[in-house]
């Protein structure tokens, strides 16, 4: 039996599935596809040690656990965490193992009606929406998501704008000059200018970085930026880069680190969660 809500159900009334990957169909090969199969039969590796196996459709494998047709909820936030980090081990246990790989979000679930049993849910599901399952794994194959983070320090670039800039330079030499009440005015007047400009160069650095990074990946999404502490973050990206773009994007992103007053971050590869 298993407790959602403080009520019992008979666990396996339903299908949570982790992701999506391809088999083979060929009929002749019936053993062998048998034999496929129960290679996806993982172990109790899911959610709250789900046991973790193939659904196949075709040469579609939905990687699913038995579990009882409700969402998984909690008011324990460490709880949810442990849930979605099971679920993320899943995928990557997956991809890690058997290539190409279309995650699904945490909380996907198919049960049963009336009419059919959860898996034959699931099948009809797959039978429906094979065509594109089958396209959106065409497009992540031979590819890994990696998460670009680039920062910066603004007091170091506005003091290399403050010296590059003639017309700061003229009026911060101007206020050195002038009386205590003036100069107050003059100052404020240099850091609004300042300002601006800065604002200027974090708009021309995320161009020049979005379009230099954009080069080496196959898809790529604007994220929102996070705080982070000295430092703030000017862009973040997860970028979907094919295997043979991967030293190319690393050698991309060092450059873009040794320019004064930049650090990036670089992590990966992933399986293809922001594309899928």
């Amino acid at each position: 039996m298993h407790r959602f809500g403080g009520i019992e159900m008979e666990k396996g009334d339903a299908r949570y599935i982790y992701c999506i990957i391809e088999g083979t169909e060929d009929r002749k090969q019936k053993t062998e596809n048998r034999k496929a199969n129960e290679s996806i039969n993982l172990g109790k590796i899911g959610v709250e040690n789900g046991e973790v196996y193939a659904i196949p459709y075709k040469d579609l494998n939905a990687v699913v656990h038995n579990c009882a047709p409700e969402p998984y909820k909690s008011e324990d936030k460490e709880q949810v965490k442990s849930w979605i980090t099971a679920h993320e081990k899943v995928v990557e246990t997956v991809w890690e193992k058997f290539g190409n790989v279309l995650p699904l979000g945490f909380d996907t679930i198919v049960k049963g009606d009336k009419k059919h049993n959860a898996d034959e849910n699931l099948k009809n599901w797959l039978k429906e929406d094979y065509e594109n399952l089958k396209k959106k794994l065409d497009k992540v194959k031979n590819k890994a998501e990696y998460g670009v983070q680039v920062s910066w320090d603004p007091k170091i670039i506005g003091e290399e704008i403050a010296k590059k800039d003639e017309e700061l330079k003229n009026l911060k030499e101007k206020i050195a000059s002038l009386s205590k009440g003036l100069a107050y005015m003059y100052r404020q007047k240099l850091e609004d200018m300042l300002k601006k400009e800065i604002e200027k160069e974090a708009d021309r650095r995320f161009k020049d970085f979005y379009a230099r990074i954009n080069q080496h990946c196959d898809n790529i999404r604007i994220e929102k930026v996070k705080k982070i502490k000295a430092k703030q973050m000017l862009i973040n990206l997860s970028c979907l880069v094919h295997k043979n773009k991967e030293n190319e994007l690393g050698e991309e992103l060092e450059k873009i680190n040794n320019i004064e007053g930049f650090d990036v971050r670089f992590t990966g590869p992933w399986p293809p969660y922001s594309f899928a």
